[in-house]
């Protein structure tokens, strides 16, 4: 069953952000990509086992909010799914080496994400 897989927080102040996580939360961060602005975390569940992870990176528009990411077999097939059920598919796009994202309005307008992983994404 598809379950969120992946949370995306943008922010206006990177570091300022980064230390109110690690303060509240305890989450730590690591820069994977020294060309950019962007930093993955991983967080833990209240039984200490390995839960959802995430990245937080600058704020690409005023009104973007955090986004959660659903993990998918196919982008393409629920792409079509969701058009059926009266979604929404903003945009698509590959992550080099990594996978496959969409962007996603449901019948309420709230955002989500779809993540196909595949490490041969160009």
């Amino acid at each position: 069953m598809p379950t969120f897989v992946h949370i995306d927080i943008p922010t206006d102040k990177l570091e300022r952000a980064k230390k109110f996580y690690s303060d509240l939360f305890e989450w730590e961060f690591e820069k994977p990509f020294p060309e950019m602005d962007y930093y993955l975390f991983q967080t833990t569940g209240l039984d200490g086992k390995e839960a959802i992870g995430g990245g937080m990176g600058l704020r690409g528009e005023p009104d973007q909010r955090i986004a959660g990411y659903i993990g998918v077999s196919s982008i393409k097939e629920y792409a079509e799914n969701i058009e059926k059920a009266g979604g929404k598919v903003l945009n698509q796009m590959p992550v080099p080496g990594w996978g496959y994202l969409a962007i996603c309005p449901d019948t309420e307008g709230n955002l989500f994400g779809l993540w196909e992983e595949n490490k041969n994404a160009k």
